[in-house]
């Protein structure tokens, strides 16, 4: 974030309500990620959390409010054109597909950045996840529920995104395929690649945001830095149940 033109956010949303039906989820939300910011998305179950990447991502047009990639208006645009502004989306439930190989999935996916660049290629993500390099002739329901995250992953990458969107990317996985999943994260904030995450592990996220939002009843109640939030374990408790 040297330069001006880095300080032209990836995403800058603003005012996003939502809707699903009758029922208001979203209530004004305003988020912004600049290139190579990592910012986390906290809250417990069903504060909003998932319907934001969705509505920013739009799998749910917002009812109110903008969505801004690069400067440029996106809001309401389907999904695929979105997508091609340079964002990879890591979904809570994975979405591989289950009866084609793990490199048939990665290659699949497989395509330059929006300036061209093809920093991430096959080999690349076989260094990055050796496992998924032994898996590689598996098809993706053969694979562990770690292993399919990984997947999930190196298919984001093979995208050569600017920003990965990651939503619940360590759910319901066992410890050590946790702790693998953090050091990806780790490496993918070493390279440069924007992120926005959610996660219940508190402590993980703290250790690579830079800056942190708490969301409540599909309102944004707290945005501070990770050494701002550490330092406030009451938020911790009032908001998140820790």
């Amino acid at each position: 974030m040297t330069s001006a033109a880095d300080r032209v956010p990836i995403i800058q949303a603003t005012g996003l309500h939502t809707h699903y039906g009758a029922s208001h989820i979203l209530h004004g939300i305003d988020l912004t990620v600049y290139p190579g910011e990592t910012v986390s998305l906290l809250g417990r179950n069903g504060m909003g959390k998932t319907t934001t990447l969705r509505t920013i991502l739009g799998l749910t047009p917002p009812s109110k409010g903008q969505v801004l990639i690069y400067g440029k208006d996106m809001t309401g645009q389907p999904t695929h054109r979105i997508i091609r502004q340079g964002i990879a989306y890591v979904p809570e439930d994975r979405e591989i597909f289950p009866t084609l190989s793990v490199l048939e999935n990665l290659i699949m996916a497989a395509r330059p950045g929006v300036g061209g660049n093809r920093d991430w290629t096959l080999d690349r993500v076989y260094e990055t996840f050796p496992r998924i390099y032994e898996r590689r002739h598996h098809m993706g329901n053969q694979l562990s529920g770690g292993e399919q995250q990984m997947l999930t992953f190196g298919r984001a990458l093979m995208t050569n995104p600017n920003l990965i969107i990651m939503d619940e990317a360590t759910e319901g996985l066992a410890p050590l395929a946790r702790k693998e999943i953090w050091s990806v994260i780790r490496t993918i904030k070493e390279t440069g690649i924007a992120s926005i995450i959610i996660d219940k592990e508190i402590r993980e996220l703290l250790g690579v945001a830079e800056r942190n939002h708490i969301i409540s009843k599909g309102s944004i109640v707290y945005q501070g830095s990770s050494e701002e939030l550490a330092a406030q374990p009451d938020i911790h408790k009032q908001h998140m149940g820790v």
